[in-house]
């Protein structure tokens, strides 16, 4: 309950005073890439509860001769690599804590898709709400393995308190301030799951 109030209210204060940034980033994506502003995708929340994640667009609609997009890293250009960088994209995600779908802290929400991937230690990454952040985020977020990603998730649902979230909370604030971690080492993004033993 306490978390819930926390979450609520922070989230309330910060999206007030990030009013300005929400305008001159949507400004921004507008006038380099067009409509739409935001990317709104379908993720597991909650005890694999599917809720629309929230995000400000950073690729292009480039597609190929085939009609095909084209990867990620031809797509995120620009002002979209700007934003992605210093995690302005992750804003929108305000509104999902403050409806309640996720909490500041907590394992990253991934794709619908993985889900059947999952073994039962994974499938524990689901017992808390999904978090902006997380423990994962602050020990290597894209620049570590699913394998490690995922554990570290499961550590963060058996351990989590207060004073853990507020760990993870300053930990987040030094990565975006050093912009850190953005990548893996093979990918402007994270490799897609296949799934594990």
């Amino acid at each position: 309950m306490f978390k819930r109030l926390f979450d609520f209210l922070l989230s309330l204060l910060l999206i007030i005073l990030f009013a300005p940034v929400y305008l001159i980033v949507s400004l921004l994506i507008w006038i380099k890439m067009g409509r739409p502003i935001l990317f709104r995708q379908q993720r597991p929340g909650y005890k694999e509860k599917i809720f629309g994640i929230y995000k400000f667009r950073t690729m292009t609609d480039e597609k190929d001769e085939h009609g095909e997009l084209l990867p990620d890293e031809q797509r995120l250009v620009g002002v979209g690599k700007t934003i992605r960088s210093l995690s302005l994209d992750e804003l929108p995600q305000l509104f999902n804590v403050l409806k309640g779908d996720m909490s500041f802290v907590g394992p990253r929400p991934l794709l619908v898709e993985y889900l059947p991937l999952y073994n039962e230690r994974q499938k524990k990454r689901h017992d808390v709400k999904p978090g902006i952040t997380g423990w994962a985020q602050v020990n290597g977020r894209n620049a570590i393995s699913w394998e490690e990603k995922f554990e570290l998730d499961v550590w963060y649902v058996e351990h989590q308190s207060f004073w853990l979230d507020m760990k993870i909370l300053w930990m987040t604030f030094l990565k975006v301030v050093k912009r850190s971690d953005i990548s893996s080492d093979t990918s402007v993004t994270m490799e897609k799951f296949r799934g594990g033993e």
